[in-house]
């Protein structure tokens, strides 16, 4: 079974950039994912009146933002082009954007670096502490989106190539658990797209599904049934994989009431009294593998 990446680091820094430039009108915001070990290149702008910082590679320790990539923390600067306590290696490209006030706040996942977000001014002004908490919590929404990302990377790296013989139960009980898992994690990413993909990810698994063990099966061509929310799909994933009401909250980060609403509504649904009945019915619509 083919199963691309979820998502590239880039794509995490594009929707923060548009995210903090929204937040904050700040008249400049930028950024960029690691290109390298130590060095990143700056491919997202908003606010830029010339394409100098377009494409820009910062290497750690220079400069404003390869600074906070060596120390893993957030750096700034008043008057970009007096700063005594940064190097000028990109003096030129930023003096023709005309930035002064700049800060710099890197993205660290599992203690590493994976990019910058940076926000700016084009006045000698000290920014406000409003500006730097929002970059700062704009680079923390990247790395919740990254670290569920690298999770669900990790999930599909579980995902057995190929359906194997019929009847490999312990193959299929590892993609309903992957299933699961990616259901969960969509929920915890704040990228609509990035969610969108991990969502459309199990319903592929799903429809693998249909070929599982005991060989192909046919889904009903029409069934008269009406499509279940995303979070009873969630709660019936993990009542596949034999989770009681109190596991799956607890991976769903909900209340075991909750679960229990959201799988008497599903039932209700697939015309089903039972849990064992529920998922039957689920994977033999396609909805789950």
């Amino acid at each position: 079974m083919q199963t691309p990446p979820v998502a590239d680091d880039a794509g995490a820094v594009r929707t923060a950039v548009l995210a903090l430039h929204r937040s904050t009108g700040l008249p400049m915001v930028f950024g960029g994912a690691l290109s390298g070990q130590d060095r990143l290149r700056i491919t997202e702008l908003v606010g830029n009146t010339t394409g100098s910082l377009s494409g820009l590679v910062v290497r750690q320790g220079t400069g404003l933002g390869g600074k906070a990539m060596a120390l893993g923390r957030p750096a700034w600067v008043s008057n970009y082009p007096a700063a005594a306590s940064i190097s000028h290696d990109y003096d030129a490209p930023v003096g023709r954007e005309g930035l002064l006030s700049i800060v710099a706040v890197p993205v660290v996942v599992r203690r590493r670096v994976r990019g910058v977000l940076y926000g700016a001014l084009r006045e000698p002004l000290s920014l406000a502490d409003r500006i730097v908490g929002a970059t700062v919590q704009a680079a923390r929404d990247v790395e919740q989106d990254l670290a569920v990302r690298d999770r669900a990377g990790e999930a599909l790296g579980r995902v057995p190539h190929g359906t194997g013989p019929p009847g490999d139960a312990a193959r299929w009980e590892e993609v309903r658990a992957v299933h699961a898992e990616l259901r969960a994690l969509a929920e915890r990413v704040q990228d609509a797209a990035t969610r969108d993909r991990l969502r459309e990810m199990t319903l592929r698994l799903a429809a693998a599904g249909l070929a599982g063990p005991g060989g192909p099966r046919e889904a009903p061509a029409a069934p008269a049934r009406p499509a279940l929310s995303p979070r009873e799909l969630d709660v019936l994933s993990y009542v596949a994989v034999g989770c009681t009401n109190a596991e799956a909250a607890d991976h769903l980060g909900v209340l075991p009431e909750t679960v229990k609403s959201y799988l008497r509504s599903a039932m209700r649904k697939l015309d089903s009294h039972t849990r064992l009945e529920a998922v039957t019915a689920a994977r033999l619509a396609g909805l789950l593998p």
